[in-house]
């Protein structure tokens, strides 16, 4: 999830700075070995001024990276860094890389805007990457931007390659054979074909998060759903709260009533058409019979997590409401009381509480404290 919207941020300062001339690179964590703080596709931008955007690291590794990228921006010339945690999780974390594990990394100068990357971001459609990597973990590649290629995971497999090439017609073929498998993966990774070694990038679309109601309460829910980089939208029937001034940053606003809302989640064609069972939406308009309405709406739709702001006997009313009506709800997608437990007072406490059940849920975790958790945090149980 925070692959794709740092990706977003990335490809976006990207294209600013070469709009400017500004000579820029990008650092890009290709293989994770162990565990570490940050995964496979964690990048890094650097400008010629400074600047940058992204991370690749808990933090201390960024120092460094900054430094080669500034070099590659610089010099043109691509190179593979490695770092290496050790065998003290305590010595790696405080090198950044979280806990034990070895960071091998991808820096490359940047001379042309990735506009297939930045298309498919603003379309919200997942696609596959494919770099070809050159030379040794350690040290410059001596050659500039190394050979890459974007495709889309779906459709016929002779349309597959969208951009670029790996620089050989038998890979690139390859790279369109597989596309779909490695999409369907869900993994970033190595992958080695004869004596070709790719780094493939899987971006797959962050789950939607559905704000109904713009009230004041909502404004750090959309923030900080889009802030954990959810693709994040606020649905309201009053124009005037739908003020972009009030929601800023990558938040979608729509105006409608349910009956809108439903039009749109039952046409894939438009806004929120694509809601499925791994997006969220919350219900939060403090208006009972419109809240009544939107939930309906909502239920009605395949969305998978569908919350609903208030006490627990007002959302009983609504189902009772509806059961009258005949409608069938299934109750294992309603979350209501909406949020965790953790003792809320004030909007910005209820926002976390929400936005913290939603992370949970979409991890299949049962949320608890840390200090419960006799595996390593970045590790399957």
């Amino acid at each position: 999830m925070k692959h794709w919207h740092e990706t977003q941020q990335v490809v976006h300062a990207l294209s600013a700075w070469l709009a400017e001339d500004v000579a820029c690179a990008l650092a890009t964590v290709v293989r994770v070995q162990g565990s570490a703080y940050r995964h496979e596709g964690a990048k890094l931008a650097v400008n010629a001024r400074g600047e940058h955007v992204g991370n690749v690291s808990g933090g201390c590794l960024e120092a460094d990276v900054r430094e080669v990228a500034l070099r590659v921006a610089t010099s043109g010339v691509a190179e593979r860094r490695r770092y290496c945690g050790g065998s003290d999780e305590v010595a790696a974390w405080d090198l950044g890389l979280g806990c034990e594990g070895v960071v091998d990394l991808l820096v490359e100068p940047v001379r042309e805007p990735r506009t297939a990357d930045a298309l498919s971001l603003a379309l919200g459609r997942g696609y596959v990457a494919a770099t070809r990597l050159e030379g040794d973990a350690e040290g410059p590649l001596g050659l500039a931007t190394p050979s890459r290629v974007v495709l889309r995971p779906h459709g016929a497999e002779a349309r597959r390659i969208v951009q670029g090439t790996l620089g050989d017609a038998a890979l690139d073929a390859v790279a369109a054979r597989e596309a779909a498998a490695w999409y369907a993966s869900g993994r970033s990774g190595i992958v080695v074909h004869g004596d070709a070694t790719l780094f493939v990038e899987v971006l797959v679309p962050a789950p939607q998060f559905v704000v109904v109601g713009a009230g004041d309460d909502a404004v750090p829910v959309a923030a900080l759903a889009a802030a954990t980089g959810f693709r994040t939208t606020v649905v309201d029937r009053r124009p005037a709260l739908l003020a972009r001034e009030r929601f800023e940053g990558a938040v979608r606003l729509v105006e409608g009533d349910a009956d809108a809302l439903a039009t749109l989640l039952a046409d894939a064609r438009r806004p929120l058409g694509t809601l499925g069972a791994g997006d969220f939406a919350v219900v939060m308009t403090h208006d009972f019979a419109h809240d009544a309405a939107y939930l309906r709406a909502l239920l009605a739709s395949p969305v998978g997590y569908v919350g609903a702001l208030g006490p627990r006997a007002r959302t009983e009313r609504m189902l009772a409401a509806f059961a009258r009506e005949g409608v069938v709800v299934d109750e294992s997608r309603l979350y209501a009381p909406v949020g965790l437990d953790i003792g809320t007072d004030g909007a910005e406490q209820v926002a976390i509480a929400i936005v913290a059940e939603a992370l949970a849920v979409r991890s299949g975790r049962r949320p608890r404290s840390l200090r419960e958790r006799a595996t390593p945090i970045h590790a399957a149980e």
